[in-house]
Order: structure tokens, then C-alpha cells, then sequence
């Protein structure tokens, strides 16, 4: 194999493994970790992630005390923990989103979902947070009708709205693509 062969071979292999390392993961409640101690807010810690297909959701807890379900969003919403999706109760319990959507988790132990021990994971689409983006919208025609107009009725974005980097993710994988085609002919040449 010549050295731009090998070049080559040693790029793809690069980019190859940058796509496979793309997918993220979260420890939900970061270090206070899944419990109703220290009023930990699961809405609050859920809010500013960009949760995407692939990435890995842990959950840490004492398995004494606590336990992770997977339930419907009605579930959810009333804290009924009688038919889950899915249990686990580990206390190191590792769920890799393979979907987007909601995914709703609460702790079984009665009384802890009413405290709050719940989270709501929301994976946006690409297509759907490119479609959900703000669209700027033209200034005003003259300094007095922006004074009269309440900053209060333009929404702030949300972190969720953002482009998500998996755009990225294609990037790759076209170069990857490319790369390999021009080593194929390069080695006919």
C-alpha cells in the first residue's frame, strides 16, 4: 500500500470513528443522580438538553430506596405507577433513546413522582427542530412602534431549538463516502 493509500485508509478510519463517538451521555440530575433528596428539579435539568436518537440516559440511585419506570405520558401526568413500560432497579440503570419523542421515567416508590422524582426526556427530530425554528421576523418601520411593542410577547428561543449536530453526523459520513470512492480509484491508477 502506498503512503497516500495509507492516508487515506488512516482518515476514514478517523471520521468513522468520530460518527460512531457522536452519541451522548446524561446522567440525569448530574451529580445529585435520581432521588427526591436536595430538590433536585427534572424538568429544569431536562430543559436545556438537545437529548438525540443514540444517546444514553443513566440513571443513578440507591436501589433501597428508589427505582426507574418507563410510563405513558397519561401515566406520567397522574404519577400511576401500575402498568410501566419497563422497570429497572439496578441503581445504575443505562436506557439508550432509540427513538424520537417523549420518553417518561418516575420513580415507583410511592409518593416519590408526586415530589418530583420524574423526567420527561424530549428527542427532537432534525427535522423537527429544523421546522421549529424561529423565523426572525422584519424590523419595525420606525423607533416608536418598537418601543410600543412588549419585548414580553417575542418568545426567547429554547436550547431545544437549536440545530441539532447531528447534521454534522452526514457531513461525515459524505466525506467517509467520498474518501473511500477516491481510494478505490486511486488504487486502480
Amino acid at each position: 500500500m502506498t503512503l497516500v493509500q495509507r492516508a487515506v485508509v488512516l482518515v476514514m478510519v478517523v471520521m468513522a470513528a468520530v460518527q460512531v463517538s457522536y452519541a451522548a451521555v446524561h446522567k440525569v440530575g448530574d451529580s445529585a443522580g435520581w432521588t427526591i433528596l436536595g430538590n433536585v428539579d427534572y424538568k429544569k435539568w431536562a430543559a436545556p438538553k438537545n437529548f438525540q436518537v443514540g444517546d444514553t440516559i443513566i440513571f443513578e440511585y440507591n436501589a433501597q430506596f428508589h427505582n426507574v419506570m418507563r410510563v405513558t405520558h397519561a401515566m406520567y401526568k397522574t404519577c400511576n405507577a401500575s402498568s410501566p413500560i419497563a422497570t429497572f432497579s439496578t441503581g445504575n440503570d443505562s436506557i439508550k433513546i432509540t427513538n424520537h419523542g417523549h420518553h417518561f421515567f418516575f420513580c415507583g416508590v410511592p409518593g416519590h413522582c408526586q415530589a418530583g422524582q420524574k423526567v420527561d426526556i424530549n428527542v427532537i427530530s432534525v427535522s423537527a427542530a429544523t421546522a421549529a425554528a424561529p423565523t426572525p421576523t422584519p424590523a419595525p418601520s420606525s423607533p416608536s412602534s418598537s418601543l410600543a411593542t412588549p419585548s414580553a410577547n417575542v418568545p426567547a428561543p429554547s436550547p431545544n431549538n437549536a440545530t441539532p449536530l447531528i447534521v454534522l453526523k452526514g457531513l461525515f459520513g459524505t466525506m467517509g463516502l467520498a474518501m473511500a470512492v477516491l481510494a478505490l480509484f486511486s488504487s486502480y491508477a
